[in-house]
């Protein structure tokens, strides 16, 4: 296992900033590249369902957020500060911060289109 395997154990982990990140044309899913290894797709489901806002976060808890977010796509990418980014999606939702940390330990796990 690399280091980059491991959990993230801080969100601005300067390793986990990609070299590229890309919407990709159907806006279905974002691809990240890091150094000379292979892009990883995340796709904008799983993205969606992922989102660890309060207002996502208390959907949980109220048992009213949705299982599943089918024909989902990504409307809009934002950098935030230098570790993160803010994902605006097609349902209206845009408060979600996807930090790289995440993202990069996630490119290590089996399947990269989990939630990140």
């Amino acid at each position: 296992m690399t280091a980059h395997a491991q959990a993230p154990t801080s969100l601005f982990d300067l390793d986990a900033v990609p070299d590229e990140v890309r919407l990709t044309a159907a806006r279905d899913g974002l691809v990240l590249t890091w150094g000379a290894e292979d892009p990883i797709p995340f796709a904008a489901e799983a993205l969606r369902a992922s989102c660890r806002c309060a207002w996502c976060t208390r959907q949980r808890a109220d048992n009213r957020f949705p299982d599943a977010f089918p024909g989902i796509a990504i409307t809009h990418l934002a950098l935030v500060a230098d570790y993160a980014l803010n994902l605006h999606f097609s349902d209206g939702h845009a408060r979600g911060i996807y930090p790289f940390s995440t993202f990069r330990a996630r490119a290590a796990a089996p399947s990269a289109e989990q939630n990140p």
